[in-house]
């Protein structure tokens, strides 16, 4: 029996939605917490607001140390690590920069469990990393 080429075409395409962000990697993570951390700025140039509690860990997934990178011209990059230091996984994304501007690069080592704090301000009417711990 051979299927209508639009039902194929229909299950093709709902076979490659992700569900409630169970296919997301750890960078996209951090990028949709920025995301909704960004409501919490108010929209007065000079205004500052921090995220906190911000984890790439999901499930199994990246939940060694990690490092992370917010590049200056708009990537957002992490590199998770097994207990020996060894990059397991890395990943990358620029989702965040459709909310945040970043001041300049910020690349932090963390420990296996630890999250990070991203400060930010108001700037020229944009949300701009200023800070990332």
């Amino acid at each position: 029996m051979r299927l209508p080429s639009k039902l194929c075409l229909w299950m093709l395409v709902l076979a490659g939605i992700p569900g409630c962000g169970g296919l997301t990697d750890g960078a996209t993570r951090i990028a949709y917490a920025i995301e909704a951390g960004v409501g919490g700025l108010a929209g007065t140039d000079g205004a500052r607001h921090r995220i906190s509690g911000i984890s790439p860990a999901q499930g199994s997934e990246c939940t060694g140390p990690y490092t992370v990178q917010f590049d200056q011209v708009g990537a957002l990059i992490i590199w998770c690590k097994d207990a020996s230091g060894a990059t397991v996984s890395s990943h990358s994304t620029t989702y965040h920069g459709r909310f945040v501007d970043t001041a300049q690069t910020f690349k932090l080592v963390k420990t296996a469990g630890s999250t990070l704090t991203v400060a930010l301000e108001r700037r020229g009417g944009r949300a701009v990393v200023v800070d990332v711990e």
